[in-house]
């Protein structure tokens, strides 16, 4: 399994090894679009990534251990919480990210069809799991500060304010097929934003 995402004292590998680390990665996403986690296989995919399989299966061993990576290579790559002094602005770069990301023509389908994986096997969707909890407590900062300048109420949760915001996004890619762009992204953060001000996620 890798490391902790953000554990201390981690290093990104370097040289050959980030670049083998990088092809692998790709591929691993490539053959999770093209063909679903049943359809992915270590050997195809030390193929597609012009590996020895030997180095695939010693370094990851399975195909969720691969994706588990996968996602931690994600939240590494990513960009870090905007710090723009104003609650509305930082929710606002969330919600911008996300559509970003979710209508990237490889993020997407990619995340797609991870979250699918994960609906019925656990190992993906720990991992899955994982990745977001690692994103939110990247976010979750902005409104704590929010907080301390009394942007919103004492007791804000934090975590679900920013759950909030991603939600109606996420609900868009992978239920109603509804539109998903830059005026959408705004609307979610704004209203996270009023629906935090007015105490709705105080615990």
């Amino acid at each position: 399994m890798s490391e902790p995402i953000g554990a201390p004292g981690t290093a990104r590998p370097g040289g050959r090894t980030a670049r083998v680390r990088e092809a692998v990665l790709r591929a691993a996403g490539d053959a999770l679009v093209d063909n679903g986690l049943g359809g992915v296989d270590l050997a195809e995919v030390a193929r597609r990534a012009g590996v020895g399989k030997t180095t695939v299966y010693r370094r990851w061993g399975t195909v969720p251990g691969l994706v588990a990576d996968m996602l931690a290579e994600m939240a590494e790559s990513s960009l870090p919480r905007a710090d723009t002094g104003s609650l509305d602005a930082d929710l606002a770069a969330l919600a911008a990210l996300n559509v970003a990301t979710l209508t990237d023509e490889r993020q997407g389908p990619l995340f797609k069809a991870v979250i699918a994986a994960a609906t019925w096997d656990e190992p993906t969707a720990v991992a899955l799991r994982g990745f977001y909890r690692a994103r939110i407590a990247e976010w979750a900062p902005c409104v704590d500060l929010g907080i301390e300048r009394g942007d919103v109420p004492e007791g804000t949760d934090a975590a679900e304010v920013i759950r909030a915001v991603s939600a109606p996004l996420y609900y868009r890619l992978l239920v109603s097929g509804d539109p998903l762009d830059a005026d959408t992204g705004k609307r979610a953060a704004a209203a996270a934003a009023a629906a935090a001000r007015l105490g709705a996620f105080v615990t």
